[in-house]
């Protein structure tokens, strides 16, 4: 369960970069009823904000690194982002972006896990995070895709001081592994890591990625907006006992979300 009272290790944060700014506001206003709301960002740059029921749930940015694929981040809390950084390096990761001064709202880093997974952490200032979670329409859950999950466990646990627990998927489909912030109990868990061949991690040409979860109130009404809206479904609507009905999707420019109803009743 996620909430916002951000506390070190758990989710506070996410935004999209899009080749098409303008494109993935509608795409993303027509599949959850998100307001975009445009910022100057200075220097040219393109973006804003998605607000639901009037709260800001997400970012959204004009993609500018050459080669880069379009994507959610994922922005984990942190109290102090240079000395994570001193621990992402510690444990073989890559610093992509240092941390930087965001005026008074905070300060943010960016790196790459050592098998490439990119994730970013937020040092609150003045802004703590999105305003709302765990509702419909907003992040629900984070997840890790990954070629190696012993490799991440070590990692992101040395980094976040996260807990980890291990349960089997049904039907024999391995090992899914639990995320909670370090010091918190099992209701507080926020997200997962699961293995997979790198074959299966194409959509980042092998290399493991992030994605969010979206809460919804109806999985397959939203899987029809997206596909009505120019997204496509790639895997689902599936139910998973105890977990709810979801379905893995990718917005026009194959950015990857997934979308999640709770279990009936």
């Amino acid at each position: 369960m996620i909430t916002t009272d951000f506390v070190p290790g758990s989710p506070c944060w996410l935004d999209l970069g899009a080749p098409d700014v303008p494109a993935a506001a509608a795409f993303y206003g027509a599949v959850f009823g998100w307001q975009y709301e445009s910022m100057d960002a200075g220097e040219g740059m393109e973006g804003g904000m998605f607000r639901n029921d009037g709260k800001i749930v997400a970012g959204l940015g004009k993609l500018t690194e050459e080669g880069a694929r379009s994507a959610w981040m994922i922005y984990y809390s942190v109290t102090d982002a240079d000395a994570t950084t001193r621990a992402v390096e510690e444990a073989g990761g890559t610093v992509r972006v240092p941390p930087t001064q965001l005026d008074e709202w905070g300060r943010m880093a960016q790196y790459s896990d050592p098998q490439g997974g990119q994730f970013a952490v937020w040092q609150p200032g003045t802004n703590k995070g999105v305003d709302q979670v765990d509702e419909p329409g907003s992040l629900s859950w984070t997840e890790l895709y990954t070629s190696d999950a012993a490799a991440a466990r070590q990692f992101y646990g040395s980094v976040f001081g996260w807990q980890f627990s291990d349960m089997e998927m049904p039907g024999g489909g391995g090992t899914y592994t639990l995320i909670t912030p370090a010091g918190l109990p099992e209701e507080r868990m926020h997200g997962g890591l699961m293995q997979l061949a790198e074959a299966d991690l194409a959509l980042a040409h092998g290399r493991p990625y992030w994605h969010p979860v979206f809460a919804v109130a109806d999985c397959d009404e939203a899987v029809a907006r997206v596909t009505a809206s120019g997204g496509n479904v790639q895997m689902g609507p599936d139910d998973a006992e105890g977990v709810g009905r979801l379905a893995v999707c990718l917005d026009p420019s194959n950015a990857d979300f997934v979308v999640l109803a709770p279990p009936a009743g």
